[in-house]
């Protein structure tokens, strides 16, 4: 090998041999994370149609059934049918609606409660207490307010996902590191400056795990939020609209969407926490 073979070859410090090594360990990384779901659903796939069960079709008649009902559109349209889009986009848009909302109040005030330890002593009792009320509960309480329709729905979403963000938003700011405190304090630090600067940075972490928990939260809701009487649309209309018409395909098309939809919003939640808190360290 020559010498500047050898220099080409280690100026970015990474030998071809080891480039190879680390592209094929991803691959294999990547088929073992699908093993388990690719063999649960071939299990599924052989049980269902031995059993020949009305009331569970095979994996592959489902996703027949989502594929007619939401994905075969035109181009222009991004493949997505009428249905879907009265129904999917109005259901993530509510759901949004109201993330967005709990996650800008439950940030700000819980940065705000953790960096006064007064003010949160006397509030924390008050916030354990409202946290632990199920929420569906208060959906009569949300009805007289609002009324059955878009109001209600994302009410409901934001009061039930505002407190894993409002609370972890809370503690991260109470551990916040005091030496980086005193050091902004000593390089004359304006308060909106030692929060966007030093204790948002801190909080990240916790931040995005309250984020995490509200999605989740935040998924239950806009089903159970559209279950009501009165809703005319939306993933949780259609799951009850099928269960009264015994349309059991679409039943299950709809629950294996929800599933799709959890999964992959928090994909891609987790992949905007690791590129914030990658830019933020």
């Amino acid at each position: 090998m020559s010498a500047a073979t050898r220099t080409s070859g280690g100026a970015n410090g990474v030998s071809p041999g080891r480039g190879a090594r680390a592209g094929g360990g991803a691959v294999r990384a990547a088929a073992l994370r699908w093993i388990a779901p690719l063999t649960a659903l071939l299990a599924w796939e052989l049980v269902t149609r031995a059993a020949a069960s009305p009331f569970f079709p095979p994996p592959t008649r489902i996703i027949a059934r989502m594929y007619e009902l939401w994905f075969s559109g035109p181009p222009a349209r991004l493949f997505l049918t009428p249905e879907a889009v009265g129904n999917i986009l109005p259901s993530l848009g509510r759901m949004g609606l109201g993330l967005g909302l709990a996650a800008v109040a439950g940030v700000g005030l819980g940065v705000a409660l953790g960096r006064s330890p007064r003010a949160y002593a006397y509030l924390d009792p008050m916030l354990q207490f409202a946290r632990a009320i199920p929420p569906p509960t208060l959906v009569p309480v949300f009805v007289v307010l609002f009324s059955i329709g878009t109001q209600m729905q994302v009410a409901s979403i934001t009061f039930s996902v505002i407190w894993p963000i409002l609370l972890n938003s809370a503690d991260g700011a109470r551990s916040v590191d005091p030496l980086k405190l005193e050091t902004a304090a000593a390089f004359r630090f304006s308060a909106w400056d030692r929060v966007a600067h030093v204790v948002l940075p801190s909080a990240l972490p916790k931040i995005f795990a309250g984020l995490r928990l509200s999605l989740s939260l935040g998924l239950i809701l806009m089903v159970f939020s559209e279950l009501l009487p009165g809703t005319a649309d939306g993933i949780g209309f259609q799951l009850v609209d099928a269960t009264s018409r015994s349309d059991l395909p679409t039943m299950w098309a709809a629950i294996a969407l929800l599933g799709i939809l959890g999964y992959v919003l928090n994909a891609a939640l987790l992949a905007v926490e690791r590129r914030v808190l990658r830019a933020s360290a």
